[in-house]
């Protein structure tokens, strides 16, 4: 998510539950995990032997550091590229594991390689720790320390949030999974919204199981399948129930419209992607040819 998608998209949410709610809006924490994360370290992270007034690394901060501590240990930054490094130390820490647990269990494995990036890792984070700074990671990483650690801490935001809600929950990390089940163990409310088979970010930690296990982990949960869809056509929803059929390990769901049958789909196999542009032009520039506007067309990709 870009920081510009977050902003949008928490003030609209935040407008939502005002129109809702009136001024009892204002006690409600609508934010992503990172944000929620921020708040509550500014308060508490003292704890920790930070100052409340560290600062937040961007990827770009944490890439210069990585590419400064790579220059002092005379390691080449095309064999160890920095964001390479960081996607490393990144598992890392989503597996709660600070620099010196990482570095003894790469020793362990006796892989030259991992050796090297977790002696990466320990810089890193020396260099962080000196700077009162925290990346992206450290700030969901040092929230579920502090509430781990610190019970009077933990018992003041479990009993703040009587209710604790997570939207996208498919694709939630391990981080992530323990920070809300910590919030929301005081009250034990806990509402998760998500679709198993949208599950789009494991290549950055991501985790399906947190949604597929969710009965398991809570017993006595309510599963409510949200499956009527508001926007396509019938046609549209078959195909798309019959792919997603296919899914692995998925708790399956059929979804159904009140708009009609709609139009038939028409499938293209194309052979690859230059294929599949000119076989978009090409229909385009016929619809053209044939009266219709430029404004009739759309192409839609993800």
């Amino acid at each position: 998510e870009s920081p510009e998608d977050v902003v949008i998209g928490r003030e609209e949410l935040k407008e939502r539950l005002e129109r809702m709610l009136g001024p009892g809006a204002n006690d409600i924490w609508a934010s992503t995990f990172h944000s929620c994360c921020a708040r509550i370290l500014r308060r508490d992270i003292d704890k920790l032997g930070y100052s409340t007034s560290f600062t937040i690394y961007d990827t770009a901060d944490s890439e210069r550091v990585v590419k400064d501590v790579l220059k002092e240990k005379n390691i080449d930054d095309k064999a160890f590229p920095p964001k390479t490094v960081l996607g490393y130390i990144s598992r890392a820490k989503d597996a709660l594991k600070l620099a010196s647990d990482y570095e003894e269990e790469c020793k362990r494995t006796g892989d030259y390689r991992l050796q090297r990036i977790a002696s990466i890792y320990t810089e890193y984070e020396k260099r962080l720790k000196a700077a009162n700074a925290l990346d992206f990671d450290d700030l969901i990483l040092q929230t579920v320390i502090l509430l781990q650690k610190e019970e009077e801490v933990r018992s003041y935001y479990q009993r703040k949030f009587r209710y604790v809600l997570v939207d996208e929950y498919q694709d939630t990390n391990n981080l992530q999974y323990r920070l809300a089940s910590l919030l929301a163990g005081g009250y034990e409310n806990l509402c998760v919204v998500g679709d198993d088979d949208q599950s789009i970010y494991r290549f950055r930690g991501a985790t399906i199981e947190n949604i597929l296990s969710f009965e398991g982990q809570y017993k006595g949960c309510r599963t409510i399948r949200l499956e009527q869809n508001y926007r396509s056509t019938q046609n549209i929803l078959k195909a798309a129930n019959s792919v997603i059929q296919n899914n692995q390990g998925r708790k399956g769901k059929e979804l159904w419209t009140q708009h009609g049958e709609g139009d038939k789909l028409q499938l293209y196999t194309a052979m690859n992607q230059d294929d599949e542009a000119r076989y978009v032009a090409s229909e385009i520039l016929s619809g053209y040819s044939d009266g219709r506007h430029w404004k009739d067309f759309a192409v839609l990709y993800r």
